[in-house]
């Protein structure tokens, strides 16, 4: 069985080893800025507990994840994994039904990842607009949004350009800049003893919380909301083909990432809450690192926390423009895209899908609120783990993949486990969030969620009609016999 089907589109290059795709992937943590005051809103204290057992639970699947990127190591991640295992090898018809679960899941990832750029382009705009009042009188905060959103865009585009070892590079010197500040501003208030540890124990859950049905509606949204943050370190498998030696590089890279998220998660969190109080966190439900610097390192270290978040939103905009890329060139070299967006150049950059991803993005930024687009894209993130972890269970049932080596293993009767968080993403993840956004922000973000998850289907069946047409083309060009093969394919499938 073929491992890869590139239909004639570029291909990756095997560039980096694990300490590289490590430090792509550290922008993971710096996900959680977003839902610093989202989580405590319903939870109060009890929102460390949930960043810490969505953490584990990102262990839990993204094992999974791992064996399946040395199973199929020229697949690109869970866009890659899901697509190869839900499609019927040599399928003779003209719509393959098992190949568009997988194209959905991977287009569910890609719309997990992709509106990553237009959250944290409008928190770098909002945070210019308080770092210098002037630019207030020039520009609105959604002015701002889309002039940080152009000039990072358009950064990033010439850095990645010239390949993915030059995006690690720059993930090195931006982990430095920024995250080694915000272990700094996490331990800090430890250390100088600003935490009170009676904001976190007196407060663990609101006074009205009840174990009856619309809380625990809204407890699977928020875990929802949080996996979209805490489990997100799988983006270390996603550049499975591009590792120098995927069968070592793809599991030491997850787990040393998984590692960094648990305590940076857990303790960025209690920080917060136990500087501030749950209802001061309440009261910057944006922003909350900022009081936390006024109050360890005074004045001064406000204007140091917004450069270093800035900083640090750069190097989680560098993470999802890669992995969202890499999404859609998996996408369109399994043909269940366009062809056009699977165009490398030399490099192996996949620069036509960067190019589609920056436009969206630029879209996106028009909704103006970061929560809203965070509620949009967990319904993707929420399909695209399940799909996968059934992806997960069939490539270890199905007797067309039970025999391919694997040089990393997850433990002795994992698809259980699989399967158990494969449902827990779908349905009770998904409603959940669905749910939740309903209560808090409306139905507009489940609207955009489903809308643009909706799109793919009329995109994939154009993908099939074009690989219709190129096999067809291949057949005219080639002999007599090809051709007569094709005509018949194409009479007995209008």
């Amino acid at each position: 069985m073929s491992e890869n089907r590139s239909d004639g589109a570029g291909t990756l290059e095997r560039s980096i080893d694990w300490k590289q795709g490590l430090a792509i992937a550290l922008g993971v943590p710096l996900l959680i800025l977003p839902s610093l005051g989202y989580l405590p809103m319903y939870l109060a204290a009890g929102a460390i507990l949930i960043w810490g057992l969505s953490v584990v639970q990102g262990f839990f699947q993204n094992a999974a994840y791992a064996e399946l990127a040395t199973t199929f190591p020229k697949a690109s991640g869970l866009p890659g994994f899901a697509q190869h295992v839900f499609r019927t090898e040599n399928y003779q018809g003209k719509y393959d039904k098992s190949k568009l679960i997988g194209g959905f899941s991977a287009w569910s990832y890609w719309f997990a990842w992709t509106p990553v750029l237009a959250i944290f382009s409008i928190l770098v705009g909002g945070y210019l607009h308080g770092l210098f009042p002037a630019l207030g009188e020039i520009f609105t905060e959604y002015q701002l949004s889309l002039i940080s959103g152009l000039v990072i865009f358009a950064g990033l585009f010439v850095v990645n350009w010239f390949g993915l070892k030059d995006g690690a590079k720059l993930g090195y010197i931006l982990a430095a800049f920024s995250l080694i500040p915000l272990v700094v501003l996490t331990v800090a208030p430890f250390a100088t003893g600003h935490v009170d540890p009676a904001n976190i124990t007196g407060n663990w859950l609101p006074a009205d919380w009840a174990w009856d049905g619309h809380h625990i509606l809204i407890l699977f949204g928020i875990f929802a909301i949080a996996q979209w943050s805490a489990c997100a370190w799988e983006t270390a498998a996603i550049y499975g083909p591009e590792y120098k030696n995927p069968a070592k590089d793809v599991s030491k890279a997850l787990f040393a990432c998984g590692i960094i998220c648990f305590f940076s998660f857990v303790l960025v969190q209690a920080a917060v809450i136990g500087v501030l109080g749950v209802d001061g966190v309440l009261d910057q439900p944006v922003s909350p690192l900022i009081p936390v610097a006024q109050a360890v390192f005074g004045d001064a270290g406000t204007m140091i926390t917004i450069i270093m978040l800035i900083a640090a939103m750069v190097l989680i905009i560098q993470t999802a423009y890669l992995g969202s890329s890499r999404a859609m060139h998996s996408m369109a070299t399994e043909g269940n895209l366009p062809r056009s967006l699977g165009t490398t150049n030399r490099h192996g950059t996949p620069f036509v899908a960067m190019l589609v991803i920056g436009a969206f993005n630029l879209l996106l930024i028009s909704m103006g609120n970061p929560a809203a687009i965070v509620a949009a894209s967990a319904i993707g993130y929420t399909c695209a783990n399940g799909i996968s972890l059934f992806a997960y269970v069939k490539a270890k049932k199905h007797p067309a993949f039970a025999g391919l080596e694997r040089p990393f293993k997850a433990p002795r009767g994992w698809k259980n486990v699989a399967m158990v968080f494969g449902l827990f993403n779908l349905p009770l993840c998904l409603v959940g969030v669905v749910y939740l956004n309903s209560l808090e922000i409306g139905w507009t973000p489940t609207w955009v969620g489903f809308i643009v998850l909706g799109l793919y289907i009329p995109i994939w069946f154009y993908s099939q009609r074009e690989a219709a047409r190129a096999r067809l083309k291949a057949a005219d060009a080639g002999n007599p016999l090809d051709r007569q093969g094709a005509d018949l394919e194409n009479a007995s499938h209008p």
